[in-house]
């Protein structure tokens, strides 16, 4: 009798290890899925006359919603939403809830703008937390950052972060160096898909310090799904055909991120083998030159065909267009195949010293060009001190400043900027 006891307690307990031993085997694969914006926040959004108001909230939401359906329905996975109604969750929020249920993904849905109200600039991009020195992708960062400032727990969270500063992103580039291999994985697979399933044109993937990636304990990514100034783009958005084809190309991208995690045995579940060491950054910085011509193009120009973060440099007479920065050769790689595809065939990579003060001649700041003089009572000279007025070609040409390196010059052309003076290009002057 005892005997049997001992049996059948023997059984039991080894039923009860079997069971949990399976259980745990069969953990389901978590996502969290963060539908962009939301509530009084309704993030980018453009009204044209036949489709009415087409709200980034909106598109986010309903992408989210049929996306979760179809892993739903998949007993593999376990589906976490930030929001499934019209709410906005703070960031905070967010990123707790993704590190509380210790999900094994973060998907966060947004949709694109470019400054202009129209532009002719198209396509998906999908954004990773990592190490960026593009100081030009910091415009990116500052627009999905600048919503910390709607709720009271982020604006205590972040407190002493500046979304607008440089130099609080720059801080920020190692924390997620773990996570980065996972999702540059993930973030290519789904522009893959957008790019080979639904045709349409991927700009590849990006680095930026974006708050709903920064603070997840996870591989996580931020997909712009499409530009909502641009007609065509809008309307496939706003659209049930283009909401399904865009949650389908980025659950089937799951499924293969997935697949590709359960037979290499996850990156994750490696931790006894040492971290990958972060990129080493190059001594020089790198931009890609586009193209040199004497006509001067403004940003948004179909010249220039779709890209942004373009910088002209006015030298000898001619304006050369240079795309983006960066002291990493892997972006500056990227960046190249980036410009290639677009359709620049001779772009190449320019080096530039950092803070290189030039020997002879010095830097100043083309703020127009003319055919006519400008009035006395124009805004830019009323805004501006010592302006100089040169012709050159039959055109007038206004002068601003005298810098000694290229990075002073970017630094005061972006205070024009910012004080409503737009288009103006840099010039180097060698006398």
């Amino acid at each position: 009798m005892i005997t049997h006891s001992f049996s059948i307690k023997r059984y039991f307990s080894l039923l009860f290890v079997l069971l949990f031993l399976f259980s745990g085997a069969q953990k389901k694969f978590t996502i969290v899925l963060d539908a962009g914006h939301g509530g009084s926040d309704i993030g980018t959004n453009r009204r044209y006359e036949d489709l009415g108001t087409v709200r980034e909230k909106d598109i986010t939401l309903s992408i989210v919603l049929k996306l979760g359906r179809m892993l739903e329905k998949n007993k593999d996975y376990k589906v976490i939403y930030t929001r499934k109604i019209d709410e906005f969750p703070s960031l905070t929020e967010r990123t707790t809830l993704a590190n509380r249920s210790k999900a094994d993904l973060f998907l966060s849905v947004h949709v694109n703008a470019s400054p202009s109200s129209s532009t002719s600039t198209q396509g998906t991009e999908t954004f990773v937390q990592g190490p960026n020195q593009n100081k030009k992708n910091l415009e990116v960062a500052k627009a999905e950052n600048d919503v910390i400032y709607l709720d009271e727990k982020d604006r205590e969270m972040f407190a002493s972060y500046d979304p607008r500063s440089p130099e609080s992103l720059i801080a920020l580039k190692i924390q997620q160096s773990k996570y980065l291999e996972s999702s540059l994985l993930i973030g290519s697979l789904v522009e893959e898909n957008f790019a080979g399933r639904d045709k349409r044109n991927s700009r590849g993937i990006k680095q930026a310090d974006l708050h709903v990636l920064r603070m997840n304990a996870m591989p996580s990514v931020l997909i712009e799904t499409g530009f909502v100034n641009n007609y065509d783009e809008a309307r496939y958005l706003a659209s049930d055909r283009g909401q399904t084809d865009i949650a389908e190309s980025i659950y089937d991208a799951i499924l293969k991120y997935k697949d590709r995690m359960d037979r290499n045995g996850g990156i994750q579940a490696k931790p006894a083998e040492p971290v990958k060491s972060i990129e080493k950054e190059l001594k020089n910085d790198f931009r890609i030159l586009l193209m040199s011509s004497p006509v001067k193009y403004a940003s948004g120009d179909p010249a220039l065909k779709g890209l942004n973060y373009v910088l002209p440099i006015k030298e000898n007479g001619l304006y050369k267009y240079y795309y983006s920065v960066t002291n990493l050769a892997s972006v500056r790689d990227n960046n190249l195949k980036t410009a290639r595809d677009a359709g620049f065939r001779n772009a190449t990579a320019i080096s530039f010293i950092p803070n290189q003060k030039l020997g002879v001649g010095y830097y100043t700041i083309e703020v127009a060009n003319t055919d006519q003089k400008l009035s006395s009572n124009s805004f830019m000279l009323n805004t501006l001190k010592d302006v100089t007025r040169v012709k050159e070609n039959g055109k007038f040409l206004y002068i601003y400043g005298k810098f000694a390196s290229l990075e002073d010059a970017v630094k005061a052309q972006k205070v024009l900027d910012d004080k409503g003076i737009k288009n103006t290009v840099i010039q180097k002057n060698y006398r």
